[in-house]
């Protein structure tokens, strides 16, 4: 029997990405949770890599520290904005009465 190959949009990936960089997960536990191949998600992930790094691009140390820094608080502030979007529905949901 033939296999077909799924094909998954750019939201995918780049969601897919993001658990593994943002919760420091493997790479195999986060493909287990989605149903993704492995080999997949490390091929996407490696390839954000790359480009995040900046294909050539040659940093200074007090540049790759700051930019370290602030990925890093990119990182944090994005899941307190996660956390406030998902209280303020159970909020809304309340006061609505459901």
């Amino acid at each position: 029997m033939a296999q077909t190959r799924r094909k998954f949009d750019e939201d995918v990936k780049q969601g897919a990405v993001r658990l593994v960089v943002e919760t420091g997960r493997p790479i195999a536990q986060v493909a287990r949770e989605l149903g993704i191949n492995e080999g997949t998600l490390g091929n996407w992930c490696a390839k954000a890599r790359r480009e995040r790094d900046g294909g050539g691009v040659v940093l200074s140390e007090s540049e790759r520290a700051e930019l370290e820094r602030l990925r890093r608080e990119n990182t944090e502030l994005r899941m307190q904005r996660d956390v406030l979007k998902r209280s303020v529905a159970l909020w809304v949901d309340e006061a609505m009465g459901r």
